[in-house]
């Protein structure tokens, strides 16, 4: 017995913890690699592109700019015929309406036998406003059609710059925006909008796309105020829509990647609708459900996206997707 406890059982437990060691060691340095590998429980690595569905939902297509409040321009007077003027009726700064007397100037008027004979003519106001200008005085000859005086009216106008693509934005011509002056009253709709863009051969400070409307006799604003202008392009109930990521052109038509079952790819053409910047809707060419790729092909992924933001054009959006 003495031998078995002085040589035989230490000699047990030292081969016992050296076949412990030896496992650990080779489960940590020396695993099967190939087994592994070979295992459908360890699959390799595969790059798979995002996909997305086509969903249902709705697209509020509002196209919303930063603008300005300024004064309507001045209305110009006109002198109605040649002569001297005779009397200077209303100096600059009066109050003045449509049709108020501003000067009358004396015409020099020729008969047919050579005589000649005068005949005072009075120039009139042509809008109502303050006189901003008045630039002749009595005795001062002047022609037809000569600017003699401006009338400021007391109305007012939003202005705001478009980008040349939101223009696809607007399916339709709009008539009127909703408008938000900081600091100022309710938000108020704005009417007699009109879209313009500057012509070839223009200054290059008449500005690209410009977008005007009136703002209302009965709202206060003050030239130079800043404010918020919503053109609404209309709304899409219940439409299939993507990621605008996912569409090649966000305008009328485009293409879409479509997923086939055995994980490749086929372009489709689409038709498109409405979009809000981060959605557009598809009206044909894919149904609901259908799996297309997130982003398109060769498009870069803007990095550090956060939830619910998409890769566009110079940059990233980010926003809700789905009804």
């Amino acid at each position: 017995m003495g031998v078995w406890r002085k040589w035989i059982f230490p000699i047990i437990r030292i081969v016992i913890f050296a076949a412990v060691a030896a496992a650990l060691v080779k489960l940590a340095f020396f695993g099967d690699a190939a087994q592994d590998a070979a295992s459908p429980e360890f699959p390799t690595a595969e790059i798979v592109e995002p996909q997305i569905p086509v969903s249902l939902g709705t697209i509020q297509n509002d196209v919303v700019l930063k603008g300005t409040i300024a004064a309507d321009e001045a209305v110009e007077v006109k002198s109605t015929a040649p002569g001297t003027v005779r009397k200077v009726l209303a100096g600059q700064g009066a109050a003045v309406g449509a049709g108020a007397e501003l000067f009358v100037v004396r015409e020099e008027v020729m008969r047919d036998d050579g005589t000649s004979w005068k005949r005072d003519i009075t120039v009139v106001s042509p809008a109502a406003g303050i006189l901003s200008v008045v630039s002749v005085i009595e005795g001062q000859t002047v022609t037809i059609g000569e600017v003699v005086a401006k009338v400021a009216p007391p109305s007012f106008h939003v202005t705001a710059t478009m980008e040349p693509e939101q223009q696809y934005r607007l399916l339709n011509q709009p008539t009127e925006a909703l408008v938000a002056v900081a600091g100022g009253p309710a938000p108020f709709t704005c009417t007699g909008l009109s879209i313009s863009t500057a012509l070839a051969g223009a200054e290059a400070d008449s500005g690209g796309t410009a977008m005007r409307c009136a703002v209302p006799g009965d709202v206060r604003v003050f030239a130079g105020l800043g404010a918020e202008v919503t053109i609404s392009g209309g709304v899409a109930e219940n439409v299939m829509m993507v990621p605008i990521t996912a569409v090649e052109g966000v305008a009328d038509t485009g293409n879409v990647y479509f997923v086939l079952a055995d994980g490749s790819t086929e372009q489709r053409p689409v038709t498109l609708g409405l979009n809000d910047g981060i959605n557009v809707e598809v009206r044909d060419g894919v149904a609901e459900g259908d799996m297309v790729l997130q982003f398109v092909p060769g498009a870069q992924e803007a990095p550090m996206m956060g939830e619910d933001c998409y890769a566009v054009a110079g940059g990233m959006a980010c926003g809700g997707f789905g009804g």
